[in-house]
């Protein structure tokens, strides 16, 4: 065999850092229980605006599994991650700007 050839072959069965079944179902897991309790918390009396910064913090924790594990970022090289990281960082600065500006003029999003 080739080197190139069992390096495929031993990723595909989960070594050297990659995905294998068990990873797989144990982020499942967690997800599933993350979005159950999003789901639980809803129905609660809690008041809109911590219910509304539990729901942003915890869908967070649901993209880095997400992203992380599924689109198998976990996994690339470091320049790789801030390649894709750092443009989601700057729309989400834009957004806060967006939305301070707006408020700074009487304007709601809600």
């Amino acid at each position: 065999m080739s080197a190139n050839h069992e390096q495929s072959h031993a990723v595909d069965h989960g070594h050297e850092g990659g995905l294998n079944t068990k990873m797989i179902w144990k982020v499942f897991w967690i997800l599933l229980a993350v979005t159950i309790f999003e789901v639980a918390i809803s129905f609660t009396g809690i008041s809109k605006d911590v219910l509304l910064v539990t729901f942003v913090v915890l869908t967070i924790v649901k993209a880095y599994f997400i992203v992380g594990y599924f689109m198998h970022l976990k996994f690339e090289a470091v320049p790789m991650k801030w390649s894709l990281l750092l443009p989601f960082i700057l729309i989400v600065y834009l957004i806060f700007i967006a939305i301070y500006e707006g408020t700074a003029l009487g304007l709601t999003i809600y």
